[in-house]
């Protein structure tokens, strides 16, 4: 891949994006419901990804993990019901590091072959594969069926009579069977039976947890013992490392480019400090992307832990997402860059992804077109890597109740479903847009015209920043609650950014300080050309310190004016 291009990742969960069924039932299984396959992301199908702007596929879901789908008789081994979140599971819910899903599969035992032929089919149509590696638990009836020669199962040398011992796999509560306050016996005959119990992966060290616990996993131990005041115990180095290093050279060797790791923050940044250099030692091409939520750890993560990047989700996420909704001013978009304090082009930047609600939906903005002026922001602001979750170019409002996951703004990752506006873009891998409304493929070609920029600018993915908003506060010709502009310069090429939260039109006057020409190395013109980007319109634009740049911004909307400095 081309170190000097802008990553747009392009996140899509591979059960969902190929699944044709145009009726399906709540709570369905896979026979009633059908289930999208890794062989769906054609060559046509990749083009079009590709042709969005993306440079990279987060193929999300792709590990096994526990589900109510019987495999048996392809030698995998059922799960208890119980403990499965929805017909489908949770693909953070991990079954066997070591296989692919085979709900994915055509050829079942032939899995990751096919999983090898679709890294290939995606390189070859210019893309990166990055993966899930869910470092922090896994599903309560791991067992790897796939474990190479010589590997030992989680779990397989542990005392369970210990809480806590530094080389155990897992964390145990004693002498204690789960009784978890969820329904334990679900469909099955007989109730799931746990003895003794493990402490659950969202840190619970009791036999107890409850609906809105991730009761379906166990957490992994580290070597932390988090019931005596969080004592480390790293030397001599932890089994769980091992075993995990062991996994992320597994799916290294596949080829693939780069890893999203769930959860990061809940495993030590010491872990990562180890296993990330002896990674790169032997894939120093591969990515690393942590699922990280607490700003105080961010730069722990970078610096001693090895991250490439890091979600910025408390930051510019919840902020763009407060202002789309009138909950807060666009001001806070400067607070926000400000505080991460020259590491914003380590933030992976996104406005949807499988936790988060549809912007669409009813729980969020009801309409995609209020995000436009954030997608700009968040894709245009820095040099830092955009995510752009599947079905968000089209306006998917993720308004089913689809089963498990119910109707919340969010695209079910537990249930066996297909997506409607994904379904008729597809439209039976032809792609040729007769399935999809006129609003929908005007989303499309926004978002495809924005994203592309990202590459096609060298303004945007390499250039200087400057923010516009300390000198454009208080004018009777800008509101700098509703709006917000920026600058990007590389060489002799500058845009300068004006973005629209308001629905109604506006006729701005944006001030540029002198400061802004003296950093950027800029002349002052009494009257250049500028050409938005967007649409293609040139305009005379006054590019100087003493007077504002008068530009008018459509509702929900942008501008990306080009100057081409003499």
């Amino acid at each position: 891949m081309d170190n000097d291009k802008k990553i747009i990742i392009y996140q899509v969960l591979a059960r969902l994006f190929g699944n044709n069924k145009s009726h399906c039932i709540p709570n369905g299984n896979i026979k009633e419901n059908q289930c999208g396959k890794m062989a769906d992301f054609t060559n046509k199908a990749l083009g079009e990804i590709r042709r969005l702007g993306a440079t990279h596929i987060w193929y999300t879901g792709l590990l096994e993990h526990a589900t109510q789908t019987d495999y048996r008789r392809y030698n995998i081994r059922p799960d208890h019901p119980a403990i499965v979140k929805g017909k489908a599971g949770s693909p953070y819910a991990i079954k066997d590091y070591y296989d692919i899903d085979p709900d994915l599969a055509k050829d079942i035992p032939g899995r990751m072959k096919e999983f090898e032929n679709l890294v290939q089919r995606t390189h070859r149509n210019g893309l990166g594969v990055i993966i899930d590696f869910v470092p922090n638990h896994v599903a309560r009836q791991y067992c790897s069926d796939s474990l190479p020669q010589g590997h030992k199962q989680l779990g397989e040398n542990d005392d369970t009579t210990q809480a806590f011992l530094p080389q155990n796999n897992f964390y145990y509560i004693p002498n204690t069977p789960l009784q978890g306050h969820f329904d334990m016996q679900s469909s099955a005959p007989e109730p799931y039976k746990e003895y003794p119990a493990k402490a659950t992966g969202n840190d619970r060290f009791d036999p107890y947890p409850e609906i809105n616990d991730w009761y379906e996993t166990i957490k992994l131990n580290y070597g932390i013992d988090y019931q005596n005041n969080k004592a480390t115990s790293f030397s001599p180095i932890p089994d769980t490392w091992y075993k995990m290093l062991d996994i992320l050279l597994f799916w290294g060797a596949k080829n693939i480019d780069g890893f999203r790791c769930d959860m990061a923050e809940m495993v030590p940044v010491d872990f990562w400090q180890w296993a990330i250099p002896l990674v790169k030692e032997q894939y120093p091409h591969l990515l690393f992307i942590a699922e990280i939520y607490n700003p105080t750890l961010y730069r722990d993560y970078l610096y001693r832990g090895h991250f490439d990047y890091l979600y910025d989700k408390v930051g510019l996420y919840d902020t763009l997402r407060a202002i789309i909704c009138c909950q807060e001013s666009a001001t806070a978009i400067t607070r926000k860059w400000q505080e991460l304090d020259g590491i914003s082009h380590h933030m992976l930047n996104f406005l949807e992804n499988h936790d988060e609600q549809r912007i669409a939906s009813d729980f969020f903005a009801s309409d995609p077109w209020k995000a436009i002026p954030a997608l700009i922001v968040s894709a245009c602001q820095n040099t830092s890597p955009f995510m752009l979750y599947f079905g968000q170019e089209l306006g998917e409002r993720g308004m089913d109740a689809e089963g498990y996951s119910g109707c919340d703004g969010r695209t079910t990752i537990f249930d066996y479903w297909s997506i409607d506006s994904i379904r008729r873009w597809r439209n039976n891998d032809s792609f040729d847009g007769r399935m999809l409304t006129e609003p929908e493929k005007a989303l499309q070609n926004t978002y495809r015209r924005i994203l592309t920029l990202c590459n096609t600018e060298a303004s945007i993915c390499r250039g200087e920043f400057f923010d516009l908003t300390y000198v454009n506060m208080g004018g009777w010709r800008f509101n700098e609650h509703r709006q917000y502009a920026f600058l990007r310069k590389w060489g002799k090429e500058v845009l300068l950014c004006v973005v629209n939260f308001d629905p109604q039109v506006v006729n701005v006057s944006v001030n540029i300080p002198y400061h802004a020409f003296e950093y950027l190395q800029m002349p002052e013109l009494e009257q250049c050309r500028a050409t938005d980007l967007l649409t293609g319109e040139d305009l005379t634009l006054s590019f100087v310190s003493y007077r504002g740049a008068e530009v008018s911004v459509e509702g929900y909307s942008g501008k990306l004016l080009k100057i081409l400095l003499p």
